[in-house]
């Protein structure tokens, strides 16, 4: 009889361990910051497809994946950095996130990738992160802005704007987009009449506005972020009769925006990171039966970021963070079945089977050799003080 209820117990305590035993996942974003109003969407839809992981009963024999979220703030590397160890010592196998560049790069570096813990970025796009030293670590489903800079000049290009200043936030994301941007435009014969950066969190950008204002020019591009000073610029060259069309980086779209200008942004125009193709209509549905707005930027990047962590676990057959590390490029590219958003238990079953898959999602992924989506663009306008999509670059 002793015998008997020490093996129940032992059986009990085995059972408590097992169900105790989650799968722990980190999500680091700016949840205060520049881009607060961006990022809970954001969260959701990484959440959304690591819950649909969990739920299909396939994942590792039926595993459950848990969530810690942690805030990048954005801007400030020295937090993001604490935040993240907080997440390794806690014990995540893996990272989606971080959101911007600078705070990106940080966490990588110091942390992530020392620690052997994969992070996939669905919004960092600065090109200094395609050199990062990762170690394979890293990985990004946005596109890098050495093609979204070009692209952002073409559409100024064919918005026929012949003079244009330009204001960036002074960070590895501003800088670097302004760079190949401001190239690009002067490419394309266009007079670049000013270039200056900003800083974020300042209580006012009169300053910046007089600059910007005195150089002149048909627009004015905004290379930043929306909530804190790109918005405030914006305020201050509307209310100042400095500018009245602007030209905006992805950073810079959002509904924080035009909620609070509305028509008065109605001849502006930018673009983004994003897909008008199959995955990019499924993933709205699914977005939807969730009770997430899939509209705004980088919420199909987070949900292919969260996908392909669980897909390469199942991938490997385990859940710790080399396998992860070592199968995510063999989830993301083909060959194999592509899988789109709302299919990842029939992902889930192939991998067991022993069978490849490629994982297309929400916005057609498919990484180069260093880990980084090729990506496409959407051209964004302002029209009844709404972005609208105009078309897929």
């Amino acid at each position: 009889m002793k015998k008997l209820i020490m093996t129940a117990t032992i059986f009990v305590m085995t059972m408590t361990s097992n169900v105790l035993a989650d799968i722990k996942m980190g999500i680091i974003l700016g949840f205060t910051g520049p881009i607060e109003s961006l990022t809970p969407a954001m969260a959701a839809s990484a959440e959304l497809a690591f819950k649909e992981a969990s739920d299909s009963g396939s994942l590792l024999g039926g595993e459950k994946i848990s969530i810690e979220r942690a805030d990048s703030t954005c801007v400030d590397s020295a937090a993001a950095t604490t935040a993240a160890e907080g997440l390794v010592s806690g014990g995540v196998v893996a990272i989606m996130g971080a959101d911007c560049s600078g705070v990106t790069g940080a966490i990588a570096t110091n942390v992530a990738v020392p620690n052997g813990v994969v992070m996939i970025s669905p919004s960092a796009t600065s090109p200094g992160l395609t050199d990062l030293n990762d170690n394979g670590y890293f990985f990004r489903t946005a596109p890098s802005d050495a093609r979204g800079g070009q692209v952002l000049a073409d559409i100024t290009k064919d918005r026929k704007v012949k003079s244009i200043a330009v204001t960036h936030t002074n960070n590895d994301y501003g800088k670097g987009l302004a760079d190949v941007y401001v190239a690009a435009v002067k490419a394309h014969g266009i007079n670049v009449t000013a270039v200056t950066a900003h800083e974020e969190g300042k209580g006012d950008y009169g300053a910046e506005v007089a600059t910007l204002a005195a150089a002149g020019g048909d627009a004015l591009a905004v290379l930043g972020y929306l909530d804190q000073a790109g918005g405030m610029i914006i305020q201050g060259s509307l209310d100042s009769g400095a500018f009245d069309v602007f030209v905006l980086s992805d950073g810079m779209i959002g509904d924080s925006l035009t909620d609070r200008f509305g028509k008065d942004l109605n001849k502006s125009f930018g673009s983004l990171p994003g897909s008008t193709g199959k995955g990019a209509g499924k993933f709205a549905e699914v977005a939807k039966a969730g009770g997430i707005d899939s509209s705004g930027p980088y919420t199909g990047e987070s949900y292919d970021a969260a996908a392909l962590i669980a897909l390469s676990m199942q991938a490997g057959g385990n859940a710790d963070r080399g396998t992860i590390q070592a199968n995510v490029m063999n989830v993301a590219n083909a060959p194999g079945t592509k899988i789109y958003p709302g299919e990842l238990k029939k992902a889930l079953d192939l991998l067991a089977k022993g069978k490849k898959v490629n994982y297309e999602g929400a916005t057609g992924v498919e990484f180069t050799d260093v880990g980084e989506a090729f990506g496409s663009f959407l051209e964004k306008e302002i029209k009844g003080g709404k972005f609208k999509t105009k078309k897929q670059r």
